[in-house]
């Protein structure tokens, strides 16, 4: 094809998807070029090669580094990748302002935005829109692409990587960080957010500067702020208040200030030289979190309201980000405080050691579940219960608290064996419980007159208790064992019993320790065995500390529970 009509590339063997890509950019009236996985330039379109001043054969099968410049017209090399110049670096489209060399040595400011492709055989992995601008009249001798409002395209592309990056991240100050990243500097010199918290007090949470196509997190400018007062009319306070969006000029804030927010602003408009801004509530779906202020430091391009409403669709995605990480804040604690306060306390054991652990889900919605407890009984006994409630969160907490009093009344007030416990565990279950499913251990730990420790336990479905001789040889315990607790099915249930050799570890766990999502159930059992059996020799924090650490599989996200008890080397220490 001619350089009129598009061009493509056909040093890739794929010619054909090529010229119909370069045939498809022609209709576009913004210079475009796609490139490969090498980064070679192999489609370029009849606008990008007037733009620059080309021709085919000088724009194709090169590399991209051999086309962009910086502001000195030096060649870009090591930061071809960077986002800042407009090469492939991710899954997420980009933009900003460049230099592009002609054909004729000239440098060209464009403003250009990057859109990756997913693989079809095209071999073209990222399509680089741009556009000719103006240039700043300022210091002679100084380049500067000039801003403007972006296009559609570009509009379109910058609200669905902030919306993509608030979604994907549930930490709030890198989210707001990466989004002011976003905006800065294709939109504006400066992006300011002062936030409102939970006690309604104010914080400029993160003031962020772009220069020389980078960005900075200017900390010297950030920190508390004055309350937000309830009637004045300037811009700041106004948008704290949930007021309408504004642009505002810097001559504003030159009178007498009404507030401590205008104080704060003046001050902030002088530290930056911001000479226009953009001002914007956030706002959640049920109050206002805060404000948004982009600021321009020049005076040829100020702010137009195409700007101030593409501000206002990302101070709404930064409302909604903002309400979902406050709300998972609040379930955490509630759910973190009702296992701190549900966990118990365990009793001292005449010469045995016994130690627990407790690792919370990383996410709040596999929270809540898991449980140890370990209680004497009346004739002298120890109990010890490890267990785990089907399902996640407040509700399966919640059913965790009920099944355990439940089991402290039937274990202490019966005086059975565990298995008969377990069988009234199940027929109380589906009457007076809210619990759908679980399992659970119950043993009794007994020591004789002579000093000779012995386990008495029965299972309901979870995974069979760990016994680690003082020597490092590790087995489980998998006699005793029955269906869970809920399922309706009316299976007899029995008991297994194991004389503890002296110095033994016993270990109590959750699947929280064994599973994981590809790895097979073996495979974690065996893998914490093994752990186990190398901490043998340890005190027992330590091997409880250590097999938490190690024998967790580092892709389970759910909670998980450790009970340890150590028998005495000497059967006299009984």
């Amino acid at each position: 094809m001619d350089e009129d009509s598009g061009t493509y590339s056909d040093s890739t063997g794929v010619s054909g998807q090529h010229r119909l890509l370069a045939e498809a950019l022609d209709s576009l009236s913004a210079g475009v070029y796609a490139v490969d996985e090498r980064e070679r330039i192999v489609a370029v379109n009849a606008t990008a090669l007037r733009l620059l001043a080309r021709s085919a054969d000088e724009t194709l099968g090169q590399d991209l580094r051999s086309l962009h410049r910086d502001a000195r017209g030096q060649a870009v090399v090591r930061e071809a990748r960077d986002a800042s110049q407009g090469a492939p670096s991710g899954s997420l489209s980009r933009a900003g302002e460049s230099w592009f060399q002609r054909g004729d040595g000239t440098l060209l400011p464009v403003s250009w935005s990057a859109v990756p492709c997913k693989p079809d055989g095209s071999q073209v992995t990222e399509l680089v829109f741009f556009q000719a601008v103006e240039q700043d009249e300022g210091t002679p001798g100084r380049s500067t692409p000039s801003r403007r409002t972006l296009s559609e395209t570009e509009r379109l592309a910058l609200l669905a990587d902030t919306t993509a990056h608030l979604i994907n991240n549930v930490d709030v100050e890198k989210s707001l960080l990466r989004v002011v990243e976003l905006m800065l500097p294709r939109l504006a010199d400066w992006a300011i957010i002062d936030l409102i918290t939970e006690g309604d007090e104010v914080s400029r949470s993160l003031v962020v500067q772009a220069d020389q196509g980078r960005t900075t997190v200017r900390e010297d400018l950030q920190g508390p702020m004055p309350p937000v007062p309830p009637t004045s009319s300037m811009p700041l306070s106004k948008a704290l208040r949930g007021a309408a969006s504004t642009l505002v000029k810097r001559e504003i804030y030159s009178g007498p200030p009404d507030t401590g927010i205008a104080v704060e602003q003046r001050r902030l408009f002088e530290a930056t030289g911001i000479n226009t801004a953009a001002i914007a509530p956030i706002r959640g779906p049920r109050e206002v979190l805060g404000a948004v202020t982009l600021g321009r430091t020049g005076s040829q391009h100020p702010f137009a309201r195409d700007d101030l409403a593409l501000l206002e669709d990302i101070a709404r995605r930064i409302g909604l980000a903002l309400e979902n990480a406050r709300h998972y804040q609040r379930q955490r604690q509630v759910a973190e405080t009702m296992q701190r306060y549900l966990l118990p306390q365990l009793p001292r054991l005449a010469g045995a050691e016994m130690t627990a652990r407790y690792l919370p889900a990383p996410d709040v919605s596999h929270v809540g579940g898991d449980w140890y407890d370990a209680f004497p009984l009346p004739r002298g006994d120890t109990a010890l219960v490890i267990g785990d409630v089907v399902g996640h969160d407040l509700d399966a907490a919640a059913g965790m608290a009920q099944l355990r009093n439940m089991l402290r009344a039937y274990t202490w007030a019966q005086e059975q064996s565990p298995h008969r416990t377990l069988e009234r565990m199940d027929q109380a279950l589906e009457h007076i419980s809210d619990v759908y499913m679980a399992t659970l251990v119950l043993a009794h730990l007994t020591v004789d007159e002579a000093g000779r420790w012995e386990l008495l336990w029965s299972s309901a479905g979870h995974p069979p208790p760990l016994l680690v001789h003082h020597d490092g040889i590790a087995h489980y315990l998998e006699e005793g064992s029955g269906v869970l607790l809920g399922t309706g099915m009316a299976r007899p249930r029995a008991d297994a019993r194991i004389a503890l050799p002296p110095g033994s570890t016993l270990v109590f766990y959750t699947d929280g320790l064994v599973e994981a999502r590809g790895q097979s159930l073996d495979t974690g059992l065996r893998r914490m065995r093994q752990h186990a059996a190398s901490l043998a020799h340890r005190p027992l924090n330590s091997f409880a500390d250590q097999l938490l650490e190690r024998a967790r599989p580092r892709s389970n996200d759910d909670d998980a529970a450790l009970l340890v008890i150590r028998i005495p080397a000497d059967a006299t220490d009984g």
